[in-house]
Formats: structure tokens, sequence, C-alpha cells
């Protein structure tokens, strides 16, 4: 037999069970409340300068690595090695070979490769600094980002960012430190895509002419059902291997940096 019961006598035969955690709350000593970790903790220094608790910095901390893939993409020389990369797959006529995940990674330590001067000017003018506590934590953002901006700088095109400056109606600039990064980061992309088309251009064309050549003689000789990607893949391939095509593609990426 089931047996049926009101919520109100439900609610009178547990009201204890309701009332456990009211009356756990009122047992509670008055200095409880202050015990954990403070939300908001700020110490003033002697020069007006404040410095904020440890959990509100690796809170801070936490959340800027969220946005670490796209520091790394629009800030570095990755946009302009992967891209190449692709085209260069492309060009080769193999679609998934190399596979993504190797392009990423080489790309990657190439990209690592390429900024290690930067990296050593911020770990010498921020991160140590800021370690040995000579430096605030906004003052040691501000110092990591000064060998960005001028990495940035050298290679963004100026008619790129004359029009991002335009787009954004913001005022001429005397120095290259007056320039907003919501300014100078677009700029930059912009020029790191060009660049890698140019490159993957110069790229293409030994392939392309392969292709057509292959095309032409299969079309000569009739056979016009035969794909000439399958008869030209291998010429491809051992033309990139005789003339050491990866050696030449990275050395070509390393030395448009100005390495």
């Amino acid at each position: 037999m089931t047996r049926v019961i009101s919520l109100p006598a439900m609610w009178r035969r547990n009201r204890l069970a309701w009332l456990w955690p009211l009356l756990l709350l009122l047992a509670l000593p008055a200095g409880a409340a202050d015990v954990g970790i403070p939300a908001v903790n700020i110490t003033t220094a002697d020069d007006g300068s404040s410095s904020y608790s440890v959990t509100i910095q690796i809170l801070a901390l936490m959340t800027m690595l969220t946005f670490l893939p796209a520091l790394v993409m629009m800030m570095t020389a990755f946009t302009r090695i992967i891209v190449v990369f692709a085209i260069l797959r492309q060009a080769l006529g193999l679609q998934q070979t190399p596979s993504n995940q190797v392009l990423m990674g080489l790309a990657l330590f190439l990209t690592l490769f390429i900024m290690t001067p930067v990296i050593e000017r911020v770990n010498t003018a921020a991160v140590q600094p800021y370690l040995n506590e000579q430096l605030a934590p906004l003052e040691a953002v501000q110092a990591a980002a000064a060998p960005f901006r001028d990495f940035m700088t050298m290679q963004t095109r100026e008619s790129d960012l004359e029009l991002f400056m335009r787009l954004s109606k913001t005022p001429r600039v005397n120095s290259v430190e007056e320039i907003p990064f919501t300014v100078l980061v677009p700029a930059f992309v912009t020029s790191e895509l060009k660049t890698a088309f140019q490159i993957g251009f110069m790229l293409f064309i030994p392939f392309l002419v392969i292709d057509l050549v292959v095309a032409s003689v299969l079309m000569a000789m009739g056979m016009m059902m035969l794909s000439p990607v399958i008869i030209s893949l291998p010429f491809k391939i051992m033309l990139f291997v005789l003339v050491d095509g990866w050696v030449m593609v990275v050395g070509t990426l390393a030395t448009s940096f100005g390495l």
C-alpha cells in the first residue's frame, strides 16, 4: 500500500532538519566570519602605490592565462610561420601530411627560437625585477610590454599602422611608445598575413610549374582520365627533398624577422 504524505505534514515532520543550517549559523562565534581567504586585501605603501593580496594576484594570473593562446598568435611570429606551413602543404598537394600537430609543434618551437631575444629582454626588464620585489605588478606588465611593442613595430608596415590609426581616429604620435596596443596588434597581424602570403606565393610557383608540365604531358599522351595530381605528387616531393626544402623554408622564415 502506497503511503502519501502531504507537503504540510512532511514540513512538520522534517521541520528540525530545515532548522539545522540556521542553528549552526547562529551558533558560530562572532569572529568566525573573519576566518578564511580575504576577497580583497589592498596594502598602500608610503609612496602611494598599492599592492594586492596573493589571492587576487593568482586570480588575475589565471584569468590572463586564458588569453595566452591569443597573445601567442597575435603578438609573436607564430602567425606568419603557421600560414606559410599551411600554404606549403597545400602546394605540395599533401592534405594531412605533415599533420596539424606536427606543423603546430614545429611552428611553436620556431616561434620560441625567433622570439628568444624578446623573451630575454622581458625576463631582464620585468620578470626578474618583479620576482625580486623591485617592481609593482602594473609596472612589471608595462616593462614586459615594451620589448613586444618594439618587435611588433619593426615587423609592421607603416601603411597598415596608418590605416588602423585612421580607423580608430587616434591622433598622430611622436614616438613608438605612444602607439596603443589596440592599434598596433591588428596592424601587426595584417602585416604578418601579407608577408606570409608573399612567401607562400614564392613557394607555390615551382610546384605549380610541375603540375602544369605533368598535366600537359598527360594531355599530349591522351591520358586525360588520369589525374595529374597522382603523377605530379612524387615529383614535387622529390624536388622538395633534393633542394632541402625544410631547411630553406625555415631559414627563410627566420631571416624574414631579421635574425
